[in-house]
């Protein structure tokens, strides 16, 4: 008799999501349903002339681009109080356009552009859900969007060789990703600030990319441990980059740990506030051009921050801490963490001066994002 392998259902869901993700990454469609609506959808970073006229052939209708509203908003496009709108696409619009039009770093080399015709009516969950998918996908958070007849979408998908997700599956991807979260390897690595350190690397169902905790000492798991949740940041971590204050934070954590006699530091996987390493490149290009730290992410369509806590939250359960003491000048990720079931006992400061540098990005998180600065 033949053994099948149980695949246990959220494993299965992020399965789908991380191969449809990897697909638009690649320049392919993927469909994107729920119980009402299906839509043919398309990375608009990743579309060509070829792409867009093979969406279309394949749906059978037009394709609509699809922009946040902070994007539409830049494109000075009317809101309608839904989190995503939809473009017509006019015949001056090809797909070099719309890349641009999704990619605020060409804002200034074509300023005047429009004017646009926004399809009015009530935005179907599937579209927020296609660019969500975006986002997950490390992209620009823009899709061109073609729907297609419900009946018909397993069909056009099982045909065209295409992968196919569900909204509810795209929604619910970062929660079930934390809450599958395991340890995976540990070793003792000895640090400049401490030799007494350990690394324990956790890695999400999805095979994505490791968090890692950094525990120092041996803190006691019936006290507020003394922690640190710390975003990954290349540039400043690894480069020593002037324009942030990552790399001293960092550092600076592992020492003050160290000074206390132990703790931990949770380094995750979210680059750029969330938006990826590629993103914040292109959010540092609009810097250049002056738009401070937070126009300059939702200029590109995403959120101030994108960051989600239960990752940090699901990693101290694993480590048996429940109660802490939080390195951080920001609020959010008090309220953040305590939403996801952990007590933080105490918010201890933790800053640095600023440099020429940084010092209107300081001042940015200080009046726009309430950081205790």
């Amino acid at each position: 008799m033949t053994n099948k392998m149980n695949i246990s259902p959220p494993k299965n869901l992020l399965r789908n999501v991380d191969r449809a993700s990897a697909d638009l990454r690649r320049g392919l469609c993927v469909v994107v349903k729920d119980d009402i609506t299906a839509h043919l959808v398309l990375s608009t970073e990743m579309a060509f002339d070829a792409e867009l006229e093979l969406v279309t052939a394949l749906a059978g209708a037009e394709a609509h681009l699809a922009l946040t509203s902070h994007r539409a908003n830049v494109l000075h496009i009317k809101p309608t109080g839904d989190p995503s709108i939809l473009l017509k696409i006019e015949s001056w619009m090809d797909a070099a356009l719309m890349r641009a039009l999704a990619d605020a770093t060409h804002d200034l080399d074509l300023p005047f552009r429009g004017p646009f015709t926004r399809i009015k009516g009530h935005v179907a969950k599937t579209v927020d859900a296609a660019i969500k998918l975006a986002k997950l996908s490390r992209l620009l958070p823009s899709v061109l969007i073609c729907e297609i007849e419900l009946g018909r979408a397993e069909i056009i998908a099982k045909e065209n060789d295409l992968l196919s997700v569900t909204a509810s599956e795209i929604f619910n991807y970062d929660d079930i990703a934390a809450s599958e979260l395991r340890p995976v390897a540990s070793a003792k690595v000895p640090l400049q600030a401490t030799e007494n350190a350990r690394i324990q690397a956790f890695r999400p169902m999805d095979g994505g990319i490791e968090h890692l905790a950094i525990l120092i000492g041996d803190p006691n798991r019936h006290d507020a441990v003394l922690t640190r949740l710390h975003s990954e940041c290349f540039t400043g971590d690894l480069l020593g980059s002037l324009k942030c204050d990552c790399g001293e934070q960092l550092r600076g954590s592992i020492k003050a740990i160290s000074e206390e006699g132990g703790g931990v530091l949770l380094y995750l996987a979210q680059e750029g506030r969330g938006i990826g390493l590629i993103n914040k490149l292109r959010a540092y290009k609009l810097q250049s051009d002056g738009f401070d730290t937070i126009d300059a992410n939702e200029r590109l369509g995403f959120d101030a921050d994108e960051r989600v806590f239960r990752p940090a939250a699901e990693m101290l359960r694993h480590l048996g801490f429940s109660k802490i003491r939080l390195m951080t000048n920001n609020p959010e990720k008090v309220d953040g963490l305590e939403r996801c079931g952990i007590d933080v006992a105490e918010r201890v400061t933790h800053k640095f001066p600023s440099n020429t540098h940084n010092e209107l990005y300081l001042a940015t998180k200080r009046k726009k994002s309430g950081h205790y600065l």
